[in-house]
């Protein structure tokens, strides 16, 4: 068939089904769907009550009214119907499995006040309750909705490890003739030949070439370590110069790539075996909710009054008790905190993240690319000759190395020399006007290195250049982050323990864990070495936020209790990271920890407040000193009241770092 379809012009390739994909796409869909329903409802029954509402004080007749109120009634029943099906599900499924969630609850008062409704309207009283019952849909479903686009947007960009996979490999047959085949069907001996450009297929050690290989998913370092036989390099690892010939030491679900993906999953699932705080709360509620209801309705009908008087007051105690405040008294601050952060240029990616930044007393660093700036530069460019500098950025345009990105940054106009020729694992080179200029390795380009160049920019990569008889070295790594020294100094003043665990060599680590004052490093380090450090400090009860942008940062940043990458990470770092920071700067975790902790401060008043509003009106309601609508009042204005003073969670940053650290250094901020 290949064959075939070969002849006919067209090349096979292995095909990733994407199935789960698909169906969330059209569960999201669906629920768009109800919310529109739910929108569309509650804003025309909203128009039929306000003119109940203001006719019942001036001169609506009651045949109007209850036409009105029956208006009311064929737009809600069958909008709540549709919409509700999300809750009715799932509250279902609860009751079948003999237990409890938010759902139920929510889905009973939301039967009920429209049951009610009903008799009220067939008994033409003045008051149903159409309204509250749909718009408590589509505020719901307004949640719902965006936190399923948000976990589908991360499990998208998570399927971007597949990215990193090669799909196919060219190998070598008994003949030594290049056979192209599925990289799933490799096996530990087999000889390939990986080509410039070209992505590693399968773990495997060197048996012929030179070249130079981007490792950032395994070390996080962007600069290209220079390959020889006998090396072993990683699957998903890019080939940047020479062909190479591996023999294949692990292939199929035992590369590291794939070791990668199998410590995201079980940190993922780990991660989501956390009880959430609503149905926990719900386990206790609820119940108790229900009882007071029954015991109230019960109550009444003992004391000898009448069924519809019983019934009324019981779902007024059901009203009066739906924990909407509650339930807003987190998400409330959660929001306008989650607004503060993103003007400070910092994105959460997970719903409950500021509750867990809250709680951080632990922060571990990645070095390349989260205490350092991603891109290379040359920082030495100020004391080389601009004419020189110039020269090699554009001689550097027609190189692939990163090292060579790292010059050609300095060139304006972006044109390259003609005829540049590359060779392999050496350099670049090319003659202008008879003159010869080579951009690469000392030996390549024939140029010492000043020792004291060497001496002054300990852990930098060089990178020689010569043009005709003039020569120089340029010093490229990746410079810290402008304010990371200000920044972690106010990290340790809130009492924050630091660690630094890099992929990188301990020859780049050791002097910036000494010029920013961390004691605690670890340089060489594989993503199960991270996770394995990582579930030790959480098994001594410390909670870690960890800060990292490598792909081998990702199994990290997903074990971590809870976890931030810059916003130049990669695609499936930044989908296992709780928040994303904008910026060349550092600054932004710690405001993300400083507004987090006075959010939680907020959100502790709230829980507090809903409480105290539940002991106080619950009585008065079991009474029957209150009617469905003034239960609906004082409902409402619980959740106002929280929602009120969720708003202080807009209090800029260094308020809220005066709320929790009056000591603090104002330059921090």
């Amino acid at each position: 068939m290949i064959d075939t379809l070969e002849r006919m012009g067209y090349g096979a390739h292995p095909f990733a089904v994407r199935g789960s994909e698909d169906e969330d796409k059209r569960a999201a869909r669906q629920l768009l769907k109800y919310l529109a329903v739910a929108g569309f409802a509650a804003m025309n029954i909203m128009l039929l009550s306000v003119s109940v509402w203001s006719g019942n004080v001036t001169d609506i007749t009651p045949e109007t009214r209850d036409f009105f109120h029956w208006l009311s009634a064929l737009i809600a029943l069958p909008a709540a119907a549709y919409a509700g099906q999300p809750f009715f599900r799932s509250a279902w499924a609860a009751l079948r499995s003999a237990s409890v969630n938010m759902d139920v609850p929510i889905s009973l008062g939301i039967v009920l006040a429209l049951g009610l409704s009903v008799i009220e309207t067939v008994n033409h009283a003045e008051h149903a309750y159409f309204d509250s019952a749909v718009m408590l849909l589509f505020f719901l479903l307004c949640g719902r909705y965006l936190d399923r686009a948000m976990r589908a947007r991360t499990r998208a960009a998570a399927g971007n490890l597949a990215a990193y996979r090669a799909a196919t490999a060219h190998k070598l047959d008994a003949k030594q003739q290049l056979v192209e085949v599925p990289a799933a069907s490799l096996k530990p001996g087999d000889l390939i030949v990986v080509r410039p450009g070209d992505r590693v297929p399968a773990d495997g050690n060197v048996v012929k070439g030179t070249s130079d290989i981007d490792e950032n998913l395994i070390t996080g370092e962007t600069a290209g370590r220079s390959i020889t036989p006998g090396m072993l390099i990683y699957a998903g690892s890019q080939n940047l110069s020479g062909a190479l010939t591996l023999r294949i030491t692990a292939a199929g679900e035992r590369t590291l790539l794939d070791e990668i993906e199998r410590l995201l999953d079980k940190a993922v699932v780990s991660k989501s075996r956390t009880v959430q705080l609503a149905d926990a709360a719900a386990r206790y509620y609820a119940p108790i909710v229900h009882t007071a209801a029954a015991l109230t309705l019960a109550g009444w009908l003992l004391t000898g009054a009448g069924l519809h008087s019983a019934v009324v007051v019981a779902i007024s105690v059901l009203i009066i008790t739906c924990p909407c405040a509650l339930a807003l008294a987190v998400p409330a601050v959660q929001v306008v905190a989650a607004g503060r952060l993103f003007r400070s240029g910092i994105f959460l990616n997970a719903g409950d993240a500021i509750e867990r930044l809250a709680e951080v007393d632990t922060v571990v660093f990645d070095k390349t690319g989260t205490l350092t700036l991603p891109e290379l530069r040359v920082v030495n460019a100020s004391a080389i000759d601009p004419a020189m500098l110039q020269a090699a950025a554009r001689l550097a345009l027609s190189s692939h190395h990163p090292l060579a990105a790292a010059v050609r940054r300095h060139h304006a106009n972006g044109e390259p020399f003609p005829d540049a020729v590359e060779e392999p694992g050496q350099g670049i080179r090319t003659q202008v006007d008879g003159m010869e200029l080579r951009l690469g390795s000392a030996a390549f380009c024939n140029v010492m290195v000043p020792e004291d160049l060497a001496l002054e920019h300990d852990g930098a990569s060089l990178i020689a250049f010569r043009c005709g008889k003039r020569s120089t070295v340029f010093a490229v790594h990746q410079a810290l982050r402008s304010d990371a020294v200000d920044t972690v100094a106010a990290l340790a003043a809130l009492g924050i323990e630091l660690h630094i665990l890099s992929g990188d060599r301990s020859a780049a680590v050791e002097p910036l864990a000494r010029e920013l004052r961390i004691a605690s490093w670890q340089a060489g380090m594989k993503p199960a070495e991270k996770v394995a450090v990582l579930e030790g400090l959480k098994a001594r009860n410390r909670r870690v936020l960890m800060v990292g942008d490598g792909i081998n940062d990702a199994p990290s940043l997903a074990a971590a209790n809870v976890s931030m990458s810059p916003i130049g990470a990669s695609d499936i770092s930044q989908a296992h990271a709780d928040a994303i920071f904008l910026g060349d700067r550092l600054q932004p975790v710690l405001t993300a920890v400083l507004i987090a902790r006075y959010a939680r401060r907020l959100m502790r008043q709230n829980l507090w407040l809903a409480v105290i509003y539940n002991a106080v009106a619950v009585p008065v309601a079991v009474a029957g000193m209150v009617t469905p609508l003034i239960a609906a009042a004082a409902m409402s204005g619980s959740s106002s009241l929280v929602t009120l003073n969720a708003l202080r969670a807009l209090s800029p940053a260094i308020q809220a770092a005066r709320a929790e650290n009056p000591v603090l250094p104002v330059k921090t901020l």
